[in-house]
């Protein structure tokens, strides 16, 4: 069964934050980035947020799209982990930027995500130095859309 994609609602707040937070790729000293992180309805409402589920949410993603086209966040849950969710929703991402006329966006990755970003696509472009609570530094990459 292929998992639908759909716009996130207010009322999926709390699941998202919940998947972020329950993520062991953000476990140990990556878990700081996330304290006192919350996805909010107001976020929701605001950014492109969109799920994908099968009975429950089995991950999601944001675009934002100031001050530039932006992934701000990629999450698959950990049971969902390895059946091709992160892919579909690389792929969904391509053609909602596309639909909004974007021909690339901007990727500010966790470290151990570099890989999958690169096997969809996505081209290092640069390095984004550690500062306050992130202690470590960043790649920055660049999508292509089209």
């Amino acid at each position: 069964m292929t998992p639908e994609i759909r716009r996130a609602a207010a009322g999926d707040a709390a699941a998202l934050t919940r998947m972020m937070h329950e993520s062991a790729a953000y476990a140990g000293a990556y878990a700081r980035i996330l304290d006192g992180y919350a996805v909010t309805p107001d976020q929701i409402a605001r950014d492109h947020v969109f799920v994908a589920e099968e009975d429950a949410v089995l991950g999601f993603y944001s675009l934002t799209l100031e001050p530039e086209a932006e992934l701000d966040l990629l999450f698959v849950a950990e049971h969902a982990q390895g059946r091709g969710i992160g892919r579909l929703l690389m792929d969904h991402l391509r053609t909602t930027a596309a639909a909004l006329g974007i021909s690339s966006i901007r990727i500010v990755s966790h470290p151990p995500a570099l890989g999958f970003y690169e096997a969809s696509g996505a081209v290092r472009i640069g390095t984004k130095p550690a500062s306050g609570k992130v202690g470590w530094e960043r790649p920055i990459l660049d999508l292509a859309i089209g």
